[in-house]
């Protein structure tokens, strides 16, 4: 017998991501109806302020009618269109030359893909071929980071650092795919140590896993400027100051991962700007389109622009791409967006709202359930902790970070938790009223958590 309605048939037959499929299969899912702004509501009528930007994306809202109405002009002009052998479209060579003025020194070529996951798989593709075509087929071997997240596919599941995307799924593959440890100074600081001592402390197991592997065998170190799925976590004092020396001394391509944090969500166009970085790749997304479509690229250097052209006459062509990448309408609606942000100010109204933001998360320090507060721009994680003044963290049978989220939910927020990491990056267009009630609906959650923690205390 067929479902009787939409949550039923949800149950019955929608494969969920990221989720706990034997508790949905119980519950089911929460499902959204429509969006206005900084809100949405789902199938029950409930309004909640989506402070996730959806999946950290939706940096316009969800009822920008300028980026409809480029989708709908483009589909009627050109509703599809490949990139494949030499053909192309208007939408996607403009977008390119946006990107490029746009983007930091020296990333001088695009390519065009649908995801975040696809384009830092397209980057290590790149990254190999290169090495191919100057003459150092040994140098292969890629660095990221504990809790780091690259994607979804074989090859960037193998590269984040995300246990639980890597169990029962045969991942990492292979001996390529490297971790140095999760830069998270509050947690992992040791007793007496300043940020800058810690980040010495992460440059230095870096040089030396390089050491141990051998710098001839390390292609690349993939790092996002601010670690999204590790948690929200903003890098420590003087981290890429110090990691960058090394990375060139030893002939190391750095990619900024900048599929959260591109497009002002730091404060800054990229969040490579932010922090000093200068990467020989870079892959950004989400708010590529501000989420009203799929497209994601991959930024690439000079040299490795030449190494592409070298294989392509060896080897006859450029053997890389995706049906869908570079999509017409996807590309229209990019173009759309960067306008959007250029005749706003986006990057200027981040900026004069991140205060209230930042600050107003701030003020949780002193709550019981809150050991730390991090975030610059409009993105921000706290920490959960089960004993502020020794940093303890809750055990993860607990699901703490769970409660919170659930009880936020209840009070019409939607919030991510990463473990026990309460993620923030509401739209960029959130303004300081909307902030406020954002922070307030959050101590609503924090504080039936609390009280439910308690009452189960009590009661055992």
């Amino acid at each position: 017998m067929r479902p009787n309605n939409l949550h039923e048939a949800d149950i019955a037959h929608f494969i969920h991501q990221q989720t706990d499929l034997a508790e949905h299969g119980e519950q089911g899912a929460i499902l959204m109806a429509k969006g206005d702004g900084v809100r949405v509501w789902d199938t029950e009528g409930r309004e909640y302020i989506e402070a996730m930007a959806g999946l950290w994306c939706a940096s316009l809202g969800f009822s920008e009618k300028r980026l409809a109405d480029a989708a709908y002009k483009q589909l009627l002009q050109l509703p599809y269109y490949h990139t494949f052998f030499a053909k192309g479209h208007e939408p996607g060579v403009i977008l390119a030359e946006k990107l490029v003025d746009l983007a930091p020194e020296g990333l001088t070529h695009v390519a065009f893909q649908c995801s975040g996951s696809e384009a830092n798989d397209a980057a290590i593709k790149m990254i190999w071929y290169y090495n191919n075509q100057r003459g150092k087929p040994e140098k292969k071997k890629l660095i990221a980071r504990i809790r780091g997240y690259h994607g979804n596919t074989i090859a960037t599941a193998s590269l984040s650092g995300q246990p639980h995307m890597q169990a029962d799924f045969d991942l990492p593959l292979g001996d390529r795919f490297l971790k140095v440890s999760n830069p998270n100074y509050y947690r992992f600081g040791e007793p007496g140590e300043t940020e800058e001592q810690f980040s010495a402390r992460m440059a230095a197991e870096l040089e030396a896993l390089i050491e141990k592997e051998g710098a001839d065998t390390i292609a690349a170190f993939f790092a996002e400027p601010v670690q999204g799925g590790g948690g929200a976590l903003t890098p420590p004092k003087g981290y890429f100051d110090l990691i960058q020396p090394i990375l060139k001394k030893h002939d190391i391509l750095l990619v900024a991962d900048e599929v959260i944090c591109g497009f002002g969500r730091t404060g800054e166009m990229w969040g490579s700007t932010t922090y000093g970085m200068k990467p020989d790749l870079l892959v950004c997304a989400k708010q590529l389109t501000a989420a009203y479509q799929p497209l994601s690229a991959t930024l690439i250097s000079k040299p490795i622009h030449e190494a592409l052209l070298a294989g392509s006459k060896k080897n006859g062509s450029f053997g890389h791409g995706y049906t869908y990448g570079g999509h017409p309408v996807a590309c229209a609606v990019g173009v759309e967006t960067l306008n959007i942000y250029a005749e706003r100010d986006m990057i200027g109204h981040v900026k004069k709202v991140s205060p209230a933001f930042l600050s107003g998360l701030e003020k949780f320090r002193d709550h019981p359930l809150v050991g730390d507060v991090r975030g610059v721009g409009l993105i921000a994680g706290v920490e959960l902790v089960a004993d502020k003044a020794t940093k303890e963290p809750f055990a993860p049978s607990r699901k703490i970070g769970v409660l919170v989220q659930e009880k936020c939910r209840e009070a019409g927020l939607v919030v991510r938790a990463i473990g026990d990491r309460i993620a923030f990056t509401p739209p960029l267009i959130i303004t300081e009223a909307e902030i406020a009630e954002m922070c307030a609906r959050f101590g609503q959650g924090l504080d039936a958590a609390w009280a439910e923690m308690g009452a189960v205390a009590k009661a055992a």
